[in-house]
């Protein structure tokens, strides 16, 4: 746990964050969850993040607020070029849940379990296009775009 999140295992109890990210316009063009997704398609999504590490591409977890567990959004951290010593950190806070600091403790969190890979030298984070610099949670970490 970092301040306001816990990274944890996907459930069917994050039905309702999925289909909240399914309705943002950009999540879905990036990620692996339909747009407007409905109740079966928010739960297929749930059931392939279970399935992210088992299929050797990385970990995804839940975002969950600390103090009721429940989902604010996804995370993962992709290690399909962790030979070259890099991985890739993604993340999606559901539209109702922004603007709560939940991305920044998530990524802490995300990097803090990163580091714990000995081979790993630098984590390369996707962020959405357009996210204003003073709030992008990279630059709240104190981390910087590479050019």
């Amino acid at each position: 746990m970092v301040g306001s999140v816990l990274l944890r295992v996907f459930s069917e109890d994050d039905l309702p964050m999925a289909l909240d990210l399914a309705t943002d316009p950009y999540i879905p063009l990036i990620g692996t969850i339909p747009a407007n997704a409905d109740d079966t398609q928010a739960i297929d999504w749930i059931q392939r993040q279970l399935q992210r590490h088992h299929e050797g591409v990385g970990y995804s977890f839940a975002i969950a607020d600390s103090t009721d567990g429940r989902g604010v959004g996804a995370i993962g951290l992709w290690l399909t070029q962790l030979r070259h010593g890099r991985a890739t950190a993604g993340y999606s806070v559901a539209p109702r849940d922004r603007g709560q600091g939940y991305a920044t403790d998530a990524l802490t969190a995300l990097t803090d379990f990163a580091w714990t890979f000995p081979d790993l030298h630098r984590v390369e984070c996707i962020l959405r296009p357009g996210t204003p610099p003073q709030f992008a949670p990279q630059n709240v970490l104190g981390t910087h775009a590479k050019d």
